[in-house]
């Protein structure tokens, strides 16, 4: 992760975005339970806030970066007998089939270039009727600026992309909806059953 992505995911004023913003925008009124897993977790906040929202939730926070591993295990620490933190490609989940009732992603796809493996994986990894909920940046002009010089490999989502792949990979009730001026785009989706 880059490390003003790095320094911006770890603020507190991150964290309080996270849980009055974000949060309830991502969830759309969904109250998930059980076990629920993070991929491309950075820092781990949007498991800690969904963690202190919902306290028969179990999560596992994953990223690929192993700074931002460590930073999400110092995260976690309060919620240690229902939270972790690990180590894992999203691309290459390491969780049996329908492991979780819940999987988030928020603004990761874009950080890996076959985003396809790892949405296709966080259907995987879902019990059938699981949900899938997340977020990510639109290719547009304003986010190809913001990501500007940075050395990893970004892949920005194409309007209708996300829908495609969704459908593509046999997932039910698909809702993908444009915000924040068409620069991010919203969705959900189940695990067929």
């Amino acid at each position: 992760m880059p490390a003003v992505a790095r320094a911006l995911t770890t603020s507190p004023p991150y964290r309080l975005i996270a849980r009055r913003v974000l949060l309830p925008w991502v969830l759309q009124g969904e109250h998930p339970s059980g076990d629920g897993l993070e991929i491309g977790a950075g820092s781990g906040a949007m498991t800690a806030q969904l963690l202190t929202a919902f306290p028969g939730l179990r999560m596992v926070a994953t990223d690929f970066d192993a700074a931002m591993v460590a930073a999400a295990q110092y995260m976690l620490a309060p919620f240690a007998d229902r939270a972790s933190a690990q180590r894992a490609d999203a691309a290459d989940l390491p969780f049996d089939d329908g492991r979780f009732g819940f999987v988030l992603s928020a603004a990761m796809l874009h950080h890996v270039v076959a985003w396809e493996e790892a949405l296709a994986e966080a259907i995987r990894v879902l019990r059938p009727g699981g949900l899938l909920l997340g977020y990510d940046l639109l290719d547009t002009g304003p986010v190809r600026l913001l990501h500007f010089g940075e050395r990893h490999d970004t892949r920005l989502l194409q309007p209708g992309e996300l829908e495609g792949e969704l459908a593509r990979l046999h997932a039910a009730n698909i809702r993908v909806r444009p915000g924040i001026g068409s620069l991010v785009i919203r969705f959900a989706a189940c695990k067929a059953t």
